[in-house]
């Protein structure tokens, strides 16, 4: 039967064999000296992992026929913001669109405090820049001012 959690899996696994694909044109690097495409590949491979146990595991969740469309406009606004987030990369720069969307998902579609959107937010955006240029020294794209 095709179920809910059958989809989800199969998708997740099909995303991570496409960033493994994608990933194959840089340099992996060792243990010891990770290259550009060693943490995408590590993250893809547990992504790889869990699609396939949410696959194998989802056999009793709600079959596909009986989802509704309820979810729909909320999808729709995630889509928005993906697309916000694609044209905004190179001229923002990866901080300032990854803060704007952030706050935007949080504050506005999540409703949740301003105070704690903001914070979660400007924790990610800025964390995650950090993690990626900085450490793993992969070059996310800097905006107007450097930022």
């Amino acid at each position: 039967m095709l179920t809910t959690d059958r989809i989800g899996g199969s998708a997740l696994c099909l995303l991570a064999l496409f960033v493994m694909w994608e990933s194959r044109t840089l340099p992996l690097g060792t243990w010891r000296q990770p290259g550009p495409a060693y943490f995408p590949v590590l993250l893809a491979a547990l992504l790889l992992i869990l699609g396939a146990l949410v696959w194998a595991m989802g056999g009793g969740a709600a079959p596909v026929a009986g989802v509704g469309w309820g979810e729909a406009r909320q999808a729709l606004v995630i889509l928005a913001v993906s697309a916000f987030i694609c044209f905004g990369l190179e001229r923002l720069g990866y901080r300032l669109t990854m803060l704007a969307a952030l706050l935007f998902l949080v504050w506005l579609v999540e409703r949740k405090n301003l105070l704690a959107a903001a914070v979660f937010a400007f924790a990610l955006s800025f964390g995650s820049y950090y993690l990626f240029d900085t450490l793993l020294r992969v070059p996310l794209p800097r905006g107007p001012f450097g930022i």
